[in-house]
C-alpha cells in the first residue's frame, strides 16, 4: 500500500527521517491538489450561473494591494454567484477587517453587507476607507464613461451609418420603454432597477415581470457599442453614481439610447438618496458559536454568510452559526491562522462546555486527534511561494532559536504567555533584537552582557544550514496538515442533515495568496 511505501523514509527503529525524496513525494501524494477532493472553482461558477452572465469586472489594484484585490474581485464574485442562485441579497461578512470585501460586494454586485470586527479600531476604519473609496469609485466610473465615450466616437467616424441604424432601432424600443416607465409610481422604479438594491419592501410580481421584459429587449437588440454604455453605467449602485449634468454632456451629440439611460440614472440615483450608504454596515462585534445574529443585525433576513481569512477559531465558528441559523442559506468561508485554533485534545485538561476549533467532525472526535501547535504553525507556510524562489526567513528563524536557549538557560524560561511579536524587522543586530525581546518578555536583561549575547550566537552560528533544512521540510509538510484541518470542516458540515451541497475550492491563486481554499456549502432549500 501507498502507507507502507511512505513509512520507509523513516527508520523503523528510531523514527528518524532517512529519505528526504521519499518523504517529499509522500507529502505531495497527501497534499489537497493531488487528493481529488476539491470541486473546481469554474466548475461550481458555471453551475451557479446557469444561463445568466457575469457582471463588468472592476480592476481593483487602484483602491488595494495585488494579493487583496485578487482575493477580492475572486471571492465577490463567487459570493454574488452564490446570493443569485438561492435569491437573496444579505450578506454577512464575519471578521470583516477594513471591510475590502464588504464594500466590494455593496458597491459591485449591489448587495446588502453587514461587515462584523470584533476590533472597534478595523469598524471606525472601515467606515471612512468606505466613504473615501465611493469617491475613488465615482472618479473611476466617471474615466470608464470617458473612455467609452471616446472609443464610441472612433467607432461612429468608422462605420457611421451602421451605428445610425443600430441607434435608431434600440431608440424605438428603449423610448418605448421609457414612456412606460415614466408613469409608475416610486416604489416600482425603484424595483426596475436591480442595482438600487435597497427597498426592505417585497418586491411586487409585476415589476419582476417588467423588469425581466425589459432585460429581455435590451439583451435582443444590444449591439457591442451598446453592451458597453450600459454596462458602464450600470456597474454601480446608484448611491455610488454621480447625477449626470448637462454641463458634462452636448445632448446633441448623444443618441436617443444614451439620453433615455441618462434619465434612468438620474431617477435612481434620486431615489437612493433617502437611504444613501446604507448597503454597508461596518459593526463592532465578537463573534462566538453561540452569536446570536439577530441580536446584533435587527433586519436579519435569509442571507448568506462569508469570511476572507477568518482567523483560527472563528473559521470553525463560522461553519458552526451557519448550521444553527436557519436564515443563513449559504457560507463561504477562507479561513486563516492556523496556529490560533484551539484544540480540544492538545491538553489533558478538559472543559466540556467549551467549543473548540479543532476537531469539528464527529470521526476525528472519536480518534481523540490532535495536531499541536508546532504542527498547525507548519500548516500556516506558503510552500508555494518556496517553490517559486521566495526565501524562508532563516536568518529572523535563528534569531528566535537563539532567543529560546539563552531565556531557558539564563533566566529558567520554559513558558510564556507572552509573544517577541515582529521585534526581528525593527533590530539593528542580533544583541538589539534579544535585548528588544526580553523587554517583551518583562525579563531583566541588565544581568545580560553584549559579550554573552554574542557567545551563544557564535556559539549556535554554525547550525543554521541545519535550521534552514528543518524548515524547508517543514515546508513541504505543511499542505498534508492544511488537508487535514480543512477536511475536518467539510467532514463536519458534511455530517450535517439540512445542508444540500458542500465542497472545498481553490479560489486563489496560492503564490498570491497562501491560505486559498475556500469552505463552501448551501442549505436545502426547504429548510427555513
Amino acid at each position: 500500500t501507498d502507507d507502507d511505501t511512505f513509512s520507509s523514509a523513516f527508520c523503523e527503529n528510531s523514527e528518524k527521517l532517512i529519505n528526504v525524496h521519499l518523504f517529499a513525494l509522500a507529502a505531495k501524494y497527501y497534499s489537497l491538489s493531488n487528493l481529488g477532493v476539491c470541486t473546481p472553482l469554474e466548475d461550481l461558477l458555471e453551475a451557479l450561473k446557469g444561463d445568466s452572465q457575469g457582471a463588468t469586472g472592476i480592476q481593483l489594484d487602484e483602491f488595494m494591494n495585488n494579493k487583496k484585490s485578487h482575493e477580492v474581485q475572486v471571492m465577490s464574485e463567487l459570493v454574488d454567484n452564490i446570493a443569485n442562485f438561492c435569491g437573496i441579497k444579505q450578506v454577512i461578512d464575519i471578521g470583516s477587517g477594513k471591510g475590502y470585501l464588504s464594500s466590494f460586494l455593496s458597491m459591485q454586485y449591489n448587495l446588502k453587507v453587514y461587515g462584523i470586527d470584533s476590533s472597534s479600531s478595523n469598524t471606525n476604519g472601515a467606515h471612512e476607507r468606505n466613504r473615501k473609496l465611493k469617491k475613488h469609485w465615482r472618479a473611476y466610473q466617471s474615466r470608464g464613461r470617458e473612455n467609452i465615450k471616446s472609443q464610441t466616437s472612433e467607432k461612429a467616424n468608422d462605420r457611421p451609418v451602421e451605428i445610425e441604424i443600430k441607434c435608431k432601432t434600440i431608440n424605438e424600443e428603449l423610448l418605448s420603454n421609457a414612456n412606460s416607465l415614466q408613469s409608475q409610481d416610486q416604489m416600482i422604479i425603484q424595483d426596475l432597477i436591480p442595482s438600487c438594491g435597497f427597498t426592505e419592501t417585497a418586491t411586487p410580481e409585476t415589476s419582476t415581470e417588467t423588469e425581466a421584459g425589459l432585460v429581455a429587449q435590451a439583451q435582443s437588440h444590444e449591439t457591442k457599442h451598446s453592451e458597453e454604455v450600459l454596462d458602464t453605467l450600470n456597474v454601480l449602485p446608484a448611491d455610488a453614481v454621480e447625477d449626470f449634468s448637462s454641463s458634462h454632456y452636448n445632448c446633441g451629440e448623444l443618441c436617443e439610447e444614451a439620453k433615455v439611460q441618462r434619465k434612468m440614472t438620474c431617477l435612481r440615483t434620486k431615489a437612493s438618496k433617502s437611504s444613501e450608504s446604507n448597503l454597508y454596515f461596518p459593526l463592532t462585534s465578537c463573534i462566538t458559536a453561540e452569536t446570536e445574529l439577530g441580536d446584533i443585525i435587527t433586519d436579519l433576513e435569509d442571507c448568506m454568510m462569508v469570511g476572507l481569512h477568518t482567523c483560527g477559531d472563528l473559521a470553525a465558528n463560522t461553519l458552526r452559526i451557519f448550521t444553527a441559523k436557519p436564515e443563513i442559506k449559504a457560507v463561504c468561508s477562507v479561513g486563516c491562522c492556523y496556529h490560533l485554533l484551539s484544540e480540544q485534545f492538545e491538553n489533558q485538561e478538559e472543559c466540556r462546555d467549551q467549543v473548540w476549533g479543532f476537531p469539528m467532525c464527529q470521526y476525528l472526535k472519536d480518534k481523540g486527534w490532535c495536531c499541536g501547535r508546532n504542527a498547525r504553525m507548519s500548516a500556516c507556510l506558503a510552500l508555494e511561494r518556496v517553490a517559486v524562489g521566495q526565501v524562508l526567513p532563516t536568518e529572523s528563524l535563528f534569531y528566535r532559536a537563539v532567543l529560546q536557549v539563552i531565556i531557558e538557560e539564563i533566566y529558567g524560561v520554559t513558558k510564556s504567555d507572552r509573544h517577541v511579536g515582529k521585534t526581528f524587522s525593527k533590530s539593528s543586530s542580533f544583541i538589539d533584537y534579544v535585548r528588544r525581546s526580553l523587554k517583551k518578555l518583562e525579563l531583566d536583561d541588565s544581568k545580560l552582557p553584549d559579550s554573552c549575547i554574542m557567545d551563544y550566537y557564535e556559539k549556535y552560528k554554525h547550525r543554521m544550514n541545519e535550521l534552514e533544512a528543518f524548515n524547508m521540510l517543514k515546508v513541504v509538510l505543511a499542505p498534508c496538515i492544511e488537508v487535514l484541518i480543512l477536511l475536518d470542516r467539510l467532514c463536519y458540515l458534511k455530517e450535517q442533515e439540512n445542508i444540500a451541497w458542500s465542497g472545498l475550492v481553490k479560489l486563489f491563486d496560492p503564490v498570491k495568496s497562501p491560505r486559498c481554499y475556500a469552505v463552501i456549502a448551501l442549505k436545502n432549500q426547504s429548510c427555513s
